[in-house]
C-alpha cells in the first residue's frame, strides 16, 4: 500500500534570527514598528550616537534629485527623508511618503504638520512589494532603513523599478556589512548587548530592538544587494559605504 505523499512544508523566511512562515513576517514586523513608532527617532539617536542624521543628509545630498521631481519615499515613516527632500524638489515637485505601518505614518504626518511642511507632501499606507501606482510614475524612489524589513526584497525591487520613469533612479540607504573585522566585533557588542538594554530603558521594549539588531545581520551585504538590484532591472548600480560599511547607499538607474 502506497503512502500518501507528505505535503510540502510551508515556505519560511527570517524574522531576525528566527524562521517564521512567510505569511507571518509582515504582521510581526508591523507589531515591532507599532511598538517603537513614538520613540523611533530617539532610539535612532541612541543607537547611532546621532550619526543617522548625517547619513540621511548625505543620502539626500548625493541623490541627484532635482527641483520639480516627483519622488516616492518608501518606509518614509517619521518623515525624516521627506523633510530633507522637500526643499530640494521645491514647490513644483511632489513627495509621496509611503509606509506599510499606520502608526509610523501618523507620527510622520503629525511631525511634518507641526513643522509647517505640508505642501507638496502626500501620505500613503502601502506595501513595497505591490506599489499602488502606474508604471513610469516617479523620477526617483528612495528607501532609508526599510528594505531589510520587507519580506520579499526581490519583488519590492522589481516593483520599484516598474514605477520609475525610464532614466529614473532608485536609492537605498540600509545597514550593511562592516568592512573592518575589529570594528565589526565592537559593533556586534553594541548591537546585541547595549541596544536591547537601551530599548528597555527608553522605549520599554527590549525585544523589538533585539529584532532590529538581528534584522541588520540578516540583510544582504553590499555585493549581494547590488546583484539583486541588477536582476530587478537596474543598471549602473553604484555602492557607497559610510562609516566603515555600517551602512551603505545603493543607487541604480532604470534603463
Amino acid at each position: 500500500m502506497n503512502e500518501s505523499p507528505k505535503p510540502d512544508p510551508a515556505p519560511t523566511t527570517h524574522f531576525g534570527f528566527r524562521d517564521v512562515p512567510v505569511g507571518e513576517k509582515q504582521k510581526l514586523v508591523g507589531q515591532v514598528f507599532t511598538s517603537v513608532a513614538r520613540s523611533y527617532d530617539l532610539m535612532n539617536d541612541l543607537m547611532s550616537f546621532g550619526v543617522h542624521r548625517l547619513w540621511k543628509r548625505h543620502f539626500v545630498a548625493i541623490s541627484g534629485i532635482r527641483r520639480g521631481d516627483r519622488v516616492l519615499d518608501l518606509a518614509g515613516g517619521t518623515g525624516d527623508i521627506a523633510a530633507l527632500l522637500r526643499p530640494v524638489v521645491g514647490k513644483d515637485g511632489e513627495i509621496v511618503v509611503g509606509d506599510i505601518n499606520a502608526s509610523m505614518l501618523q507620527v510622520g504626518r503629525d511631525r511634518m504638520t507641526d513643522r509647517g511642511l505640508v505642501e507638496g507632501l502626500r501620505w500613503s499606507q502601502l506595501n513595497a512589494e505591490c506599489l499602488p501606482f502606474p508604471d513610469n510614475s516617479f523620477d526617483a524612489v528612495t528607501m532609508a532603513f526599510g528594505l531589510r524589513n520587507v519580506t520579499d526584497k526581490d519583488k519590492a525591487l522589481a516593483d520599484i523599478c516598474r514605477v520609475l520613469k525610464p532614466g529614473g533612479r532608485a536609492l537605498v540607504l540600509e545597514f550593511s556589512r562592516v568592512q573592518n573585522e575589529a570594528f565589526g566585533k565592537l559593533y556586534d557588542f553594541h548591537s546585541f548587548n547595549i541596544l536591547p538594554k537601551l530599548g528597555k530603558l527608553f522605549a520599554g521594549d527590549a525585544d523589538s530592538y533585539q529584532y532590529l539588531a538581528e534584522s541588520i545581520r540578516k540583510h544582504p551585504d553590499q555585493a549581494t544587494l547590488k546583484g539583486m538590484m541588477e536582476r530587478a532591472g537596474f543598471g549602473k548600480v553604484e555602492v557607497r559605504n559610510l562609516t566603515n560599511g555600517i551602512v551603505a547607499i545603493h543607487k541604480g538607474w532604470k534603463l
